[in-house]
């Protein structure tokens, strides 16, 4: 079996540049991605690894925002879907997530739901934002997260929207939301590592 060592004539590649790592330690409330967010890249693209909740039935999010400002309450309009099966075979269904789409809203958007909290479950994913120093035109994002959800179930979880802005983005914020479900509803990441990356 030969092996592709290069890449054919006339077809171009992209690579990542890492760019930040943030590794979370417990009983962190946000994390800020502030710096090296410019027009150097035309898409970003956020990793997520093990990211451990401190208690159930949180919900994992992001919002941006622009300039230095430290508000992230930027407009959003999104669309947001899951697939899901439990341990017991017995849910294996795709559902639009109507609890977590966004019309113009400026509230943190979702990347998750109900994460579960023992101590072998994680959320692992990633996040794609679109040219953010644009300043022409909206700021597309995609994202797909994988885990372990509160149910207990393998859940994967798919949303995409714009920031409703022509002005350049330039930080973005990373939390668990609690909810009144939860066992402590603690608003907290117990540990985790986020990555971001440049797209050349």
């Amino acid at each position: 079996m030969a092996s592709i060592t290069s890449l054919p004539s006339g077809v171009s590649g992209s690579s990542l540049v890492l760019l930040e790592t943030t590794t979370i330690s417990s009983s962190t409330s946000t994390v800020s991605f502030t710096s090296n967010i410019d027009s150097t890249y035309k898409e970003y693209i956020f990793k997520f690894i093990d990211i451990h909740p401190a208690s159930e039935y949180g919900f994992f999010q992001f919002q941006a925002d622009t300039g230095t400002n430290t508000n992230y309450n930027q407009n959003i309009t999104s669309t947001s879907f899951t697939s899901t099966n439990n341990e017991g075979d017995t849910e294996a269904i795709i559902n639009y997530q109507t609890g977590s789409d966004q019309a113009q809203g400026t509230a943190f958007q979702h990347l998750s739901d109900q994460l579960e909290a023992d101590n072998d479950s994680c959320l692992c994913g990633t996040l794609h934002i679109f040219d953010p120093s644009n300043t022409t035109f909206v700021k597309h994002f995609i994202a797909r997260t994988q885990f372990h959800q509160a149910d207990p179930s393998s859940r994967e979880y798919y949303v995409a929207g714009y920031f409703n802005t022509t002005t350049a983005l330039t930080r973005f914020q990373f939390k668990i939301l609690g909810t009144s479900g939860g066992a402590g509803n603690s608003n907290t990441i117990d540990a985790g590592t986020i990555k971001m990356y440049g797209v050349v």
